[in-house]
């Protein structure tokens, strides 16, 4: 009784063998679909089952890209996954994480084990990838001479761009010798110089784009040294000639979308950039003009003419100054003459005598201002305001001073 193990104990025991278990950790199983489930979670819940067994399986919500169709009841499938113990219920089962088409399995694994070679071989890198050219003239087209992806380059083309030439290069898309056709397609059209080639097809099952994983057409296509977009299939198709072209389309008329640019556009741009020219233009003209009239002043400026003129109008400007000055100095003159003048005039004998006063002369015309200059009996003359007066001294008086 010393060795009794819980239920969850020996559960977890199981699952830890499962887990241990290389084998079990990346399985293949091949199966009929039943019981399929989808959940509203997103997780898809199913059974797998043969002629003499059945195992429960389960797709959470995020493996959901490794399916690429609706999963259906009656479906013969190989689901890729690890099968674990759910230890809740004690039941093993298979955690799906990608789920293809019962016939497409093996090819898928071929898939991998030449992408896996060819991206360690570095023909993936991005520093291969040539660039695509924006403005092409003629571009080449490797597929189908029949078909919808022919047909849609074509439309596609005429719709943006009818003055791109398109080659095609007829080539088996599918079947015994189709990857050789594709190869020799893409080698003419390289040496044909065209601008840019199209490597595509319609979309298909695996087998039917297989020829697009076969490992000379991604080695023609890395090779070559015309840019190549490959257009292969549906959007959700993935070939090897995806992963080493230049430039993937999800679809044929994608592909020509990307490899012909549209002519309205070049147009509308081409406008544009004539009339940013013209604008360009205009301001460098307007620029240069008023370069030319500043060195036009500047010549004027330092011309004799100018410089005459400068001196003419100096001198016109000096006389001004001088003819202002003078004014101002005769006007002050004038003032002071009127006031010396009043000043005179005060001081005239003429205007004393119009006052009342007279002036006294002897007979040699010396003024008598003293009695002791004049005698009696002398013969004198009186100048008054409008003449003189002759007179002889009768008497002095001789007036007392305080």
């Amino acid at each position: 009784m010393n060795n009794v193990y819980s239920v969850t104990q020996v559960n977890l025991y199981i699952k830890n063998m499962f887990i241990r278990d290389y084998a079990l950790n990346n399985i293949y199983i091949k199966g009929e679909v039943s019981n399929c489930k989808y959940h509203t979670s997103g997780h898809i819940y199913f059974t797998l089952k043969d002629d003499n067994g059945q195992m429960a399986c389960v797709m959470f919500a995020g493996q959901r890209n490794g399916l690429k169709f609706q999963l259906k009841e009656g479906q013969s499938v190989i689901a890729l996954g690890s099968v674990n113990v759910y230890e809740r219920d004690g039941k093993y089962q298979l955690y799906a994480k990608e789920i293809i088409l019962d016939g497409s399995g093996l090819l898928y694994q071929k898939y991998e084990q030449l992408k896996n070679r060819l991206e360690e071989e570095g023909l993936f890198e991005a520093e291969h990838k040539k660039r695509i050219p924006v403005y092409p003239k003629m571009v080449g087209i490797v597929t189908a001479k029949t078909g919808a992806a022919i047909q849609d380059i074509i439309n596609i083309t005429k719709r943006r761009n009818p003055y791109v030439q398109l080659v095609l290069y007829p080539a088996l898309v599918q079947g015994e010798g189709a990857a050789q056709t594709v190869v020799a397609g893409i080698h003419a059209l390289d040496k044909l110089g065209v601008d840019t080639i199209i490597v595509g097809r319609g979309g298909g099952s695996i087998e039917d784009l297989w020829a697009f994983n076969e490992e000379i057409v991604a080695r023609a296509i890395y090779d070559c040294r015309t840019p190549v977009i490959s257009a292969v299939g549906h959007e959700t198709d993935v070939t090897i000639a995806d992963f080493v072209s230049d430039l993937r389309a999800p679809t044929p008329s994608a592909a020509a979308e990307l490899a012909v640019p549209d002519i309205k556009a070049i147009l509308f741009d081409i406008t544009a950039l004539n009339h940013a020219l013209n604008s360009g233009l205009q301001k460098k003209i307007s620029v240069y003009r008023n370069e030319i009239k500043h060195f036009a002043l500047k010549l004027d400026y330092a011309s004799p003419i100018y410089q005459i003129r400068q001196k003419r109008q100096q001198l016109i400007d000096m006389e001004q100054k001088l003819s202002q000055q003078m004014q101002k100095k005769l006007t002050l003159k004038r003032h002071l003459l009127e006031l010396y003048i009043e000043k005179i005039e005060g001081l005239s004998p003429l205007k004393k005598l119009n006052q009342g006063y007279a002036l006294v002369l002897n007979r040699e015309n010396k003024i008598m201002n003293r009695l002791d200059k004049v005698q009696v009996g002398e013969k004198i003359r009186i100048c008054i305001t409008d003449g003189d007066v002759m007179a002889t001294v009768d008497e002095m008086i001789k007036k007392e001073r305080n």
